[in-house]
């Protein structure tokens, strides 16, 4: 009989720990659906939900309640960058970790990029790419293991021989081999058709290409088109049966249009876009995603002697200048424009960073926040349940000191950070 009472009230206790419900009484609160800021509200959080947003500040009754004073700061659901890669941060190393680095070495790195992104207010990233430890990443991070935003990953990339994503490019030819659609190398419609499947089957959430040549890779072109419309097809509709979009690489005209044509989603990169294709873009509903810090990045490093082999310097140096000027234009034209860095190309950390440069671009404060919520959450196909603070949604929030309307680079300075109900950081 004492084992059962025992029993039953660490059950108890056990539920009234988990039901704890949290009052947020946020001084302002950006409503990212209506671009408005609303002044004080009080965010009612149970478990891992966000079960009420009430105009006025609500002293809860309930002794057990907690509440979080937020009072003079800027409250805003939590941020989501559609390109980042978890796995790693490029350096003068970063092609002899290739061969030296063990999956393991590989994981426990991403682990501090993780916790790192996550404190920075970035809740939810889509990982365009890597060994594949970013699938085992995800996994840790949804079982609460670790530290992390919510994860939406493409597992590896997928390439054509000698590609952008080729895995073996530069390397000694005894070792090279001839990689396949495991490997997430295609020359054909029918490898597009079982890379996309191998990719499902490893994990993955979505399907990245490589639509154009590279900054990054030991390879000469950066920006040559590398697949063909048909094999570019066979990818999105096989990705469609399976549940995932397509996200595309592409710092190519001709890639690019191939890309759109054959049906992905964004455009990663976007650097020698025409405004054929920015049209092109508008009438298929794909989305550009800038990166414009990571070209600000490679262009700063390519100075730097020794830091980038050799073969990279040129590409660096005249991809980087151009891609935000070619993000104002299609900001202008009408493209879609959804919030995505390249992290890893830089520090992991410094996301933020991009919402100062869209807004240097033309682009209102206010519009490069909605873009980084509900415009990446409706590509996720998750709209209603991130991206908005907002009765049913997880409760993935965040704070700032400043109103970045007015000052956007209070958004590289995040003081609070819950994701799923739990609170990160405060400040």
């Amino acid at each position: 009989m004492k084992k059962i009472v025992l029993c039953c009230l660490f059950l108890m206790a056990f539920h009234s720990f988990f039901a704890q419900t949290t009052y947020i009484l946020a001084g302002k609160l950006i409503d990212t659906k209506s671009g408005k800021i609303k002044t004080k509200q009080t965010i009612v959080v149970t478990k891992n939900k966000i079960a009420n947003v009430i105009d006025g500040y609500v002293i809860p009754r309930d002794a057990k309640a907690k509440v979080i004073d937020l009072k003079n700061k800027v409250v805003m659901p939590g941020l989501i960058d559609m390109h980042v890669h978890i796995e790693n941060e490029f350096g003068p190393r970063t092609r002899l970790e290739r061969y030296i680095l063990d999956e393991a070495d590989i994981a426990f790195n991403s682990v501090g990029f993780a916790k790192t992104t996550l404190l920075k207010g970035f809740t939810t990233v889509r990982d365009l790419g890597g060994t594949g430890v970013n699938i085992s990443i995800k996994k840790a991070i949804d079982a609460n293991k670790i530290p992390g935003p919510r994860v939406f990953t493409a597992g590896k990339a997928l390439a054509t021989t000698g590609g952008h994503a080729d895995p073996t490019n530069g390397s000694r030819r005894v070792i090279v081999g001839d990689p396949g659609p495991k490997e997430g190398v295609v020359n054909s419609v029918e490898d597009a058709k079982k890379a996309v499947r191998q990719r499902y089957k490893n994990g993955a959430d979505c399907i990245k290409i490589t639509a154009t040549g590279g900054v990054l890779s030991v390879a000469k072109s950066g920006d040559n088109p590398q697949f063909t419309i048909e094999e570019v097809k066979a990818i999105c509709d096989t990705a469609k049966d399976y549940g995932m979009h397509v996200a595309a690489h592409a710092h190519g005209d001709e890639g690019m249009q191939r890309a759109i044509i054959g049906g992905v989603k964004t455009i990663e990169h976007g650097t020698y876009m025409s405004e054929a294709t920015m049209d092109l873009m508008k009438k298929n509903d794909v989305y550009l995603v800038p990166t414009i810090t990571a070209g600000k990045e490679v262009e700063e490093k390519a100075k730097v002697k020794g830091y980038y082999p050799a073969i990279v310097v040129p590409k660096a140096l005249a991809v980087g200048p151009q891609i935000q000027g070619t993000f104002a234009k299609a900001y202008k034209r009408g493209v879609g424009i959804a919030f995505g860095t390249d992290a890893g190309v830089f520090k992991h950390g410094n996301n933020a960073k991009e919402f100062g440069y869209m807004v240097e671009a033309g682009m209102p404060a206010m519009e490069t926040i909605q873009s980084a919520t509900v415009t990446n959450a409706k590509i996720l196909k998750m709209d209603d349940e991130i991206g908005q603070v907002k009765k049913g949604f997880y409760a993935d929030i965040i704070a700032v000191n400043d109103d970045p309307t007015k000052n956007i680079d209070t958004m590289e300075n995040v003081v609070f950070v819950m994701k799923n109900g739990t609170v990160f950081k405060q400040e």
